[in-house]
């Protein structure tokens, strides 16, 4: 079955819910963990989760609760794929917001580019190297990621503070 567009915005409106239901109580950190293993069987219902995780003011990915850190390590590399381009995308974003003097903004790319680096932390180790390295790769212009970085026109002061946010993960593990 094909995703659509559709299946994204439906998990951004689940994750929603839940983020706000576990805030407030109404679930588990268990419950809220099988919740959410219900979109990290496909690729939009990651995308849409950590979409809205990643920049909501929701603190779930401030403090998260060991059964949902279990549960996103158990979904494997497609948690860590997007993560990474995440963490690429924030940390580039941040710098474009810099210039343009939208410090507000800057400040959410910044937020979300270190949410990215935590939960990339928690994750499998061996498979969140490999991810990064196949970054670093397309940063020197090599590999699967030099199409993903063309894409969005990154500069090279851009690609500089990717390689800073990889470095960052790394040396805090």
């Amino acid at each position: 079955m094909k995703e659509t567009e559709s299946d994204f915005q439906k998990a951004i409106e689940f994750s929603m819910l839940w983020c706000k239901a576990w805030e407030e109580g109404e679930l588990s950190d268990e419950v809220l963990a099988d919740k959410v293993s219900e979109l990290t069987n496909s690729l939009n219902g990651v995308r849409g989760f950590l979409a809205f995780c990643l920049s909501s003011d929701c603190p779930l990915l401030d403090r998260l609760p060991e059964p949902l850190v279990i549960q996103l390590r158990a979904s494997g590399e497609i948690v860590i794929d997007i993560t990474v381009k995440n963490l690429a995308m924030s940390t580039a974003m941040a710098i474009h917001h810099q210039r343009n003097s939208d410090r507000k903004t800057q400040k959410v790319s910044e937020r979300i580019t270190e949410r990215c680096s935590e939960l990339l932390r928690l994750l499998e180790p061996n498979a969140v190297k490999r991810r990064l390295e196949i970054l670093i790769d397309g940063i020197e212009g090599k590999g699967a990621d030099v199409i993903f970085l063309k894409k969005w026109g990154y500069d090279q002061e851009q690609k500089q503070s990717i390689r800073s946010s990889i470095n960052n993960v790394a040396e805090k593990k």
